[in-house]
């Protein structure tokens, strides 16, 4: 096991039919640098995964949104698939949850259609990131510049688009974590961003 994340505690947010693998390949990532991640849900006991085109396994939750605050965490990830963003979007105690790791400059990593909870904030005008290509015109409505790259990063806000892009999502994850929170000037949006593509 890696040290580069030792002392790092990060929350995973999902609901019922999140993508697995973009909830396995961050997790195993996350604890092979050292980290202690946490499965975050509205959800009680366990969560069950979409994998790819039908139902996946249950895994264990470890605390219920109700009972988490921001600050005990380091950083934030937001697996994919349809229905599990869709879901937590309309939760008022997830997108609180979200929006205090954007307040604090705590890096954050959504992939896929992970993105589509983030719109909920109100914090993406003039952020660069990238998703899944259906929620491309929905970002770009919430202000955000989407690009099209495997992986985008803007003041340790992490964004990828697809499960093939995990190697470097995980990777840019990783860094953007141990780097640590990220200052937010007021309407400086376009300072100390850094991309991959």
């Amino acid at each position: 096991m890696g040290t580069q994340l030792k002392d790092k505690k990060v929350a995973i947010v999902v609901t019922d039919g999140f993508e697995e693998v973009e909830l396995t390949k961050p997790l195993d990532a996350l604890k092979e640098a050292g980290a202690t991640a946490e499965i975050i849900s509205p959800k009680d006991k366990t969560v069950k995964a979409w994998a790819e085109t039908d139902w996946g396994k249950e895994y264990q939750v470890d605390k219920n949104i109700e009972d988490v605050v921001v600050s005990d965490y380091d950083a934030l990830v937001l697996p994919g698939g349809v229905m599990n963003p869709d879901h937590l979007r309309v939760n008022d105690k997830v997108v609180a949850f979200v929006t205090g790791f954007f307040d604090e400059g705590k890096p954050i990593a959504a992939i896929c259609h992970g993105p589509w909870t983030l719109i909920e904030t109100g914090e993406l005008d003039g952020r660069k990131v990238t998703s899944y290509r259906s929620l491309k015109t929905d970002l770009e409505n919430a202000g955000a510049l989407w690009l099209d790259q495997e992986v985008v990063v803007d003041k340790g806000l992490v964004t990828s688009r697809t499960p093939d892009d995990l190697p470097a999502f995980c990777k840019k994850m990783v860094e953007e974590i141990a780097e640590g929170p990220h200052n937010r000037v007021a309407g400086a949006n376009n300072g100390g961003v850094s991309q991959l593509g």
